[in-house]
This record gives structure tokens, sequence and C-alpha cells, in this order.
């Protein structure tokens, strides 16, 4: 049996912590029951009864361990495995639930209870949120792991940048440990106990957010890992909206992060055989926002995750019990209100619009963009965020963000470590214009042979990432002799540049000051090159000497990105494949997904004109001409779009999932499913309109729309199903 073996379709899925509910029963492939506790085999009981395949979900650096924290698991307590910061103070996740040091203890508590998980018949394990904060490593067991480690006493994470760096590339290994560990052994049980495999995940916010907030995580590591079978790409609006700074104004810009969060997530796991799967969240884990802006925050991210074709599988929603039934502050802030009936109806129909997706491959339409341009980020960042950046002696940069609370609310001082500008200083100029940028997971290159193929022009920075192996330079420089252009910005300020690792380890003509020596070297331009353009083979370098920070910070920094990807295009002889767009815009099969940029030189009103469902608003409204102002986006279903033979009638948009069509001569029926008590919007192209609809015993509202020859048709939802039928 193949380790990837699936009972059914996993396309689309949700976690819920808490009993089946048919409030917040979604009509996904698959349900993570959340947490392992002794309600596990009665939570898993009412999911399975609903018809779900059935993965269990629960946090790896956190969560309702009180029994392993307080000595019940093995008689000995264990708060010194908890995360702490150089003042003495537990990182904690909630009362009593620190975020843990993965310890080999650790890691064989957890496994004890993902066995009882395995007993209970789950298919599939999620191991959640391998998270160590860069402002923690001063726990007694840190300093244990340490001295196992590098065989040396420990020394203060803060104390310096290269105590800082090993700190952090300690944290990343210990959590790639426990997950192999567990991951391997409870495979292992699973086969021996009942002859059958299961597949284990790991749910992970991106290298970006990760990067950006601080926190060091296994990432790219895991691609590696045998037991690893893939990963949810845990991205939305709280992570998505966290600012950073473009010519100088530091603001929220949660289309483009979210942009560039899918996007190195979908590459971490481009040709490597791993499953991925894209979150969105209707709301986020800040509870102190209005319906109106969790609902635009989420068009933005839904829209941003589309704009990357090559993952196709989606994790719909978490907690949807908060979603459908929890409460947020009113508009006037004077009171709190449940989600609002048309949000949910446009929840539901995103949801089962997902699903449908993998039956859709990007369609063409690239020429009127410049592709095949990469950004390299590896998973070095992670190890040069922790507090030394801002002065071994400062206390206020010993801080923890995870987006709970507004980042207003913090120091000029920590929204400045926060901005994390060495990168956005880069990626934004790009992105803003309208260039598709893709991130690069930079560790990948040296793992998968022709990883880089497709990319035509590489952005570089030493600046805030290091190369973890020398190889990584022999592989850019075959391609770039092969055509490519690598665009290198660096002045060789960072400080992070004296970490002891492999390119200063030598003596003599081996020894290197920094990285981006051997770089240039490798490509026979010398160490030290000047400034500007140096031909290598059929391709080029372009070295820019100052801080990729500085580009952040003024609408000059920003056009020398553009104006660099602009001359690296004409090196190639492809000057007229550089091309702005004040929009950015894909085609999946029917739907055309389309995001208006906003900050631009010339931001305009963004006109589509066609016959489309507008499948962001709840009634799925027949629209010829869609305006998007700048900032804003669109998910449509396009009408006129067909392939193959068009049938008659066919559902062509639904809130709720379809199952059970059948068509008889003047008959056409089917059975929807979605949550209790919600409205289900359902669009079916029909031969005219029909005599009646009903919906069970009921009659169903029903409109007919004589120039798109479809009947919107609208009831009342159950769970278990609905039969509607249309009469001629």
């Amino acid at each position: 049996m193949s380790r990837k073996t699936k009972a059914g379709p996993e396309w689309t899925g949700f976690q819920e912590s808490r009993p089946y509910g048919p409030k917040y029963d979604l009509r996904t492939d698959f349900v993570m029951v959340y947490g392992i506790g002794n309600d596990l085999p009665k939570r898993i009981k009412g999911w399975k009864r609903a018809g779900y395949t059935i993965h269990l979900m629960t946090g790896v650096s956190w969560g309702q361990y009180q029994d392993y924290l307080y000595g019940r698991f093995d008689g000995r307590n264990h708060w010194d495995e908890a995360q702490t910061d150089r003042d003495g103070k537990h990182l904690l996740h909630g009362k009593d639930v620190p975020y843990m040091v993965p310890t080999i203890s650790f890691a064989e508590y957890l496994a004890s209870h993902i066995k009882l998980a395995i007993d209970c018949g789950v298919e599939a394990i999620h191991m959640e949120d391998p998270e160590f904060w860069a402002a923690s490593g001063y726990s007694e067991a840190f300093k244990r792991e340490w001295l196992n480690y590098y065989g040396e006493d420990w020394i203060p994470p803060h104390s310096s940048p290269d105590a800082q760096y090993r700190a952090s590339k300690l944290k990343a290994t210990m959590y790639y440990r426990a997950l192999d560990r567990i991951c391997s052994q409870m495979k292992e049980y699973s086969l021996v106990t009942y002859g059958r495999t299961v597949r284990f995940y790991v749910p992970t916010h991106s290298l970006v957010n990760y990067t950006q907030w601080r926190i060091i995580s296994p990432e790219a590591l895991l691609v590696s890992m045998p037991a690893c079978d893939g990963f949810i790409a845990q991205i939305w609006t709280g992570t998505a909206r966290t600012p950073n700074v473009y010519k100088g104004v530091r603001r929220e810009r949660t289309f483009e992060t979210a942009y560039l969060e899918y996007g190195i997530m979908q590459e971490l796991t481009r040709g490597t055989g791993r499953d991925m799967w894209f979150l969105h969240d209707p709301i986020e884990d800040n509870p102190r926002y209005s319906w109106s802006d969790y609902r635009k925050n989420y068009r933005s991210t839904v829209v941003a995750s589309l704009l990357h074709p090559g993952v196709k599988q989606y994790e719909v929603c978490p907690w949807p019990r908060r979603v459908f039934e929890g409460t947020y502050p009113t508009e006037d802030r004077m009171g709190k209100e449940s989600i609002p009936g048309d949000y949910a109806t446009v929840l539901l129909t995103v949801m089962n619009v997902l699903r449908d997706m993998h039956n859709h491959e990007e369609e063409s339409g690239g020429e009127a963009y410049t592709t095949g341009i990469g950004l390299c980020l590896a998973n070095s960042a992670m190890y040069q965020r922790g507090d030394v950046i801002a002065g071994g002696d400062d206390e206020g940069a010993a801080f923890k963000y995870d987006g709970t609370i507004s980042a207003e609310s913090l120091t000029t001082e920590q929204q400045e470590l926060l901005d994390w500008s060495a990168f956005y200083g880069l990626a934004m100029p790009l992105v803003k214009s309208g260039i598709p940028l893709r991130p690069v997971q930079f560790d990948n290159i040296l793992t998968f042979p022709g990883y880089l193929e497709g990319y035509r022009v590489l952005l570089l920075s030493y600046e805030f990432m290091k190369p973890e192996h020398p190889g990584i330079h022999q592989a850019i420089g075959q391609w770039v002799r092969e055509g490519g252009v690598l665009i290198y910005i660096g002045d060789g300020a960072d400080a992070f540049h004296s970490v002891r690792e492999w390119w200063n380890r030598e003596t003599g003509s081996r020894k290197y000051d920094q990285p981006e020596e051997h770089l240039f070297e490798s490509m026979g331009l010398g160490r030290s090159p000047a400034e500007g353009e140096h031909r290598v083979g059929s391709g080029a370098v372009l070295f820019h000497s100052l801080n990729p920070a500085a580009l952040s910070r003024s609408e000059s920094g920003a056009k020398r990105v553009q104006d660099s990807v602009r001359q690296a295009l004409i090196i190639r002889g492809e000057v007229k494949d550089y091309k702005e767009n004040g929009q950015v815009q894909v085609r999946r099969g029917p739907y055309l997904i389309t995001h208006a940029l906003d900050e631009t030189d010339s931001a305009q009103v963004v006109v589509l004109q066609g016959l489309y469902l507008d499948l962001f608003e709840a009634d799925l409204p027949v629209r010829q001409t869609v305006e998007l102002k700048p900032g804003e986006d669109s998910l449509l279903y396009d009408l006129t779009w067909a392939k193959g033979e068009v049938r008659i009638p066919a559902i062509l948009v639904s809130s709720s999932r379809i199952r059970d069509e059948r068509q008889e001569e003047s008959r056409f029926s089917f059975v929807s499913e979605s949550p209790s008590d919600m409205t289900v919007s359902t669009r079916i192209r029909v031969i005219g309109e029909p005599l009646s609809v009903m919906a069970g015993s009921s009659t169903a509202e029903f409109h007919y729309d004589q120039e798109s020859r479809t009947v919107m048709v609208r009831y009342l939802g159950v769970p278990e199903g609905i039969e509607v039928t249309l009469e001629w």
C-alpha cells in the first residue's frame, strides 16, 4: 500500500475542536478533529456519522498538556521545558499552555497521545505549529540541548549575532527531530498494530510570516523528511495584515502579503511530491474587528491564494463554529452581532467553488504579465530575527507578536523590528507593479534538481539570510551560465555575516568574510566585483551594493528594484516582456480571479466586461460589467466559458455540496447539502424559465435571467441534504 493512499478525495477540509454540530457542518471531504482528550472517540464518532473522512490535528508546540507539565504523565515536573525569554518569563499560548521546547521526553509524550488517535481509526494526523520563538532560548531544557548539540556550554542568544544564529538553527533542528521521531514511530505503530498506513502532515505558517513574526520553525527541512506527507499553509487575515513598509509608508497590505505568503508555500512543495492545502479564515484570531473588516480581508486572502494555481487543495475554514455561531463587534462598536446571513452564504459559495478548483487548469493569458521572476528566501532568514538585532542590552526588543493584538499597539521600536524591510524592500515594488513575483524556497535549489527551471530572473540578498550550503552557489552559477540573470543586492553590513558558518571556518584562500564572496568567485567574478553588470556564460549578474531595507523607504528605492528587473530582461533580449500592470489576474477554467492594485503611480478602476456571476455576492448576480476600485478583489464565473458540450440543465455554482443530479423529460432535480439554518444560493443554466421550483416539500424562491438563461434558486439548507426539483 502506498503511503499516499487515501480512502477518498480530500480536496477540501476544516478543523474543529467541538463535537459535531449541524450549523458548522461545512460538507467538505474531510474534517480535522482537533485536540487529544478523553472525549476524542465520541467526537470522532459524531463527525464520522456525518460522512466525513477523519483526520486528527493537534499542536506540536503547545496544547492542553498540563498532565505532562505537572508530572502526572511520568512523575516528573516538566515546566523547565517551557520556552522562556531572557527575563525568565514563560512564553504562553494561554493559561498553563506554554510553548514547549521539543525535548525527546516531550516527543514521547505526544506519541503516547497520538497512539490513541490511531487506535480510533483516524486516517491522517496533522502536527501543527512547530514554533520556537526567537525571543526564547533561556530555559534549562534548551541549555541542555545546546550542550548536547554543540558540545559546549550554552551562550545567551541575545549576546551576539553568532549566538542568536546558532540558537535559532538549533531550534529548527529540534522541531525537525521531534516531528521525524513522532511521525516515523507512529507510522510504524499503525502498520504493526493495524496493518494500515497513516499519513502525517504539518500545518505551518509561511516562511514569510514566521520570519516577520520572529518565530523559528523547520519549514524547508521538512520537505526532505520521509515521514512528512505534506503541509497546510496556515495563511489568513491575521498573518497577512501584519504591516510592512513600501515607499516609506508603514501600513497593512493584506493582499500583497498574502500573495507572497501563499507563493512561498506553493514553492515549498513544488516538484517534491508532497501535498499542500491552502488555508483561508473568514475571520481571524483577533476578535476585535467588525464583520465588514473580516469580509474585506477574507476576499483579499482568497484571491491571493487562487493566483497560485499550483495548489488545488484547501482548508476552507479553521474553527467554523466561531465563524457561524460567534459574535463580533458591530460597526458602531456599541455591541456584538452574529454573522450576517449574506456573508454566511458567500462563505459557503466560496468553499464549494474551492472544491471545484482541481477540475480546472490555469488558462493562457500570462503574456500580459512579466513571468519568471523570483525572489530568494531561505530558512536562515528566521535565524536572524532575534532581539540581538536591536542590541544585546535592549529589553524592548524581546517581544512576542502573534497577531492577536493590533500591530499599532506596539512601540515604535517593536514596529520597526516587525517591518522586516530588507525582504519587503525587494518584494513590494514588483508585486505593486503587477509583476507576479514568486518567492523562491532557496533551500530547495540544492535539494531538487531543476528547481530553478522556469525562472528567468532571480533577486538575492544575504543581508537578511544566509546560504546554509556552498553547493547552492554551484547550482545558481549553472543557472546563470545557462541564461539566467541574478540580481544581487547587498552592502555587506549585516552583522550576521560573522556567524560561524561554512564560509569562514576554513583558513587561507578558502576563508571568506561574507558568503556572497564565495558566490561571486564561483562564477568567475572574483570576490569583490564592481557594481553593475557582469556577463557570465549566457547569463549575467547585476550587483547593487546597498542594503535592501533602504529600498523600502522611498519611491526611488522602489523604482530601482523595478528598473533592475527591466535591465535583467534587456540583457536576456526580452525587453518587451517587462510589463507593469494595474491588476493581477488569472483564469482557472470558468473562474476569473482579479485584484486591482493600489499605491501605484496611475491607480485606476479596473473594468471587466463580459457575462459573469459574481461569486462574492450572496445572490450570485449576473454582471455584464464589474468595476474594481484600487485595492478591491473579485472572483467571477465566466458564463461564456465552455469546454466540450454544454449541458443543459447544469448547475454552475452553489453555496452547497451537490449530489444525485437527475434529469427527466420536464424535470431536473438534485440534492443540496449545507450547514443548517443557512440560505443556499444555486445558479443553474436552463433552457427556459421553470414553471415551479421545490425545495423539499416547500416552494423555493427563484429568479430567471433571460440574458444568461440561468435561474437563481434560494432555499434553506440542511447537512443531510434537501432535494431541489425544477419543473417545466
